[in-house]
């Protein structure tokens, strides 16, 4: 297990800190993804865990023992930089086993393991060849081989495939998640990407400016928003949050709330029907601006009676739905979600 206990970092010229009481358990075998806009201190907090970057208060633990004094070697663990940090001069097999190597493991061991951290990456056929002659996805396989080799039960990823393209960062996705579980071993993943977060975490932890927004799993922060901050970073398209109640009742909306009449209220995109499901849908008038076909759904992007937020919402289906004019929308009402003046989650109904 690694445990952050309160952990923080202030940087000398600084007098606020960047990174701001985190307090979380990562368990043995885990999947955790760090996920929030740059500058976030989610790489910071990768850098503290690893050695890399001084811990200025609070506790890093690592399978029962204090590790904030240590040097990065004494963890017990590896790293997967985003730039891979390959030696260009040196072959495939050369940059797999330069750590053992350096550590002076046995070259029978050494040789053993190259050979089966290969396989595992799909690498075997290019154990001769060197960086300049690979493409991206498999220099980062030769990165991960090298983390493998190591033996350490906990792999560290700073934004491993920001560096790739759409369709190979998707496959790569579902590779890493899937020698992870073959291998059982810890990952403690940095990434911007809300969509790699969802699809590869086991839970994830939400930053923002230095402090941990939620804690949960991919669909618990899909469903149970903790603040409008969260509700907006996760979910394509973001989530519409308008607010004060009151303003849609005065438009013609009817929304019946326990809260506060000047709450926050949020609806998913993707809660937008063109007919209603159940009688007492909440039906609205939405101003149709542009409606744009992506594949089997319709992105619609307008106002609602006049008000001045411009709302997205995505229908089922590719749909010829008429633009600059009125049309209704239907909302499940047990698809709403409330928010208090500052933004933090009041309910979320029927969930």
């Amino acid at each position: 297990m690694i445990e952050l206990k309160q952990l923080q970092k202030v940087y000398d010229q600084q007098q606020d800190a960047v990174i701001k009481d985190v307090t979380v358990n990562i368990l043995p075998g885990e999947f955790f993804v760090m996920v929030g806009p740059s500058g976030s201190g989610k790489s910071t907090i990768l850098r503290m865990i690893a050695g890399l970057e001084p811990i200025t208060g609070g506790d890093l633990i690592i399978a029962g023992e204090r590790m904030n004094d240590l040097p990065p070697k004494a963890r017990h663990l590896s790293m997967v930089f985003q730039n891979y940090a390959l030696y260009p001069n040196m072959t495939v097999s050369e940059n797999i086993t330069f750590g053992l190597k350096a550590r002076k493991v046995a070259s029978a061991t050494q040789l053993q393991r190259l050979s089966d951290a290969l396989a595992l990456v799909g690498l075997t056929d290019y154990a001769y060849r060197y960086p300049r002659e690979l493409s991206g996805g498999q220099r980062q396989r030769v990165a991960l081989a090298r983390s493998i080799v190591s033996g350490a039960e906990i792999i560290l990823m700073d934004e491993p495939l920001s560096n790739l393209d759409a369709q190979l960062r998707e496959s790569m996705r579902y590779e890493i998640k899937a020698l992870q579980r073959k291998l059982g071993i810890t990952v403690v993943y940095v990434t911007h990407d809300q969509t790699e977060a969802m699809t590869m975490g086991d839970r994830v932890m939400i930053l923002n400016d230095g402090v941990v927004q939620q804690i949960g799993t991919p669909m618990q922060l899909y469903e149970l928003p903790a603040n409008t901050f969260v509700a907006k970073f996760f979910g394509t398209p973001q989530m519409n949050v308008l607010t004060a109640v009151t303003d849609w009742q005065n438009q013609g909306v009817a929304i019946d709330t326990p809260f506060d009449p000047d709450a926050m209220v949020g609806i998913r995109p993707e809660a937008a029907r063109l007919n209603p499901e159940n009688a007492d849908d909440m039906a609205i008038e939405f101003w149709v601006a542009t409606a744009t076909q992506i594949g089997s759904e319709t992105l619609l992007f307008g106002t609602i009676n006049g008000r001045e937020e411009t709302l997205q919402f995505k229908i089922s289906g590719h749909l010829d739905v008429p633009t600059e004019q009125f049309i209704t929308l239907y909302i499940p009402r047990n698809a709403l979600h409330y928010f208090d003046l500052n933004g933090n989650m009041l309910a979320a109904v029927g969930v």
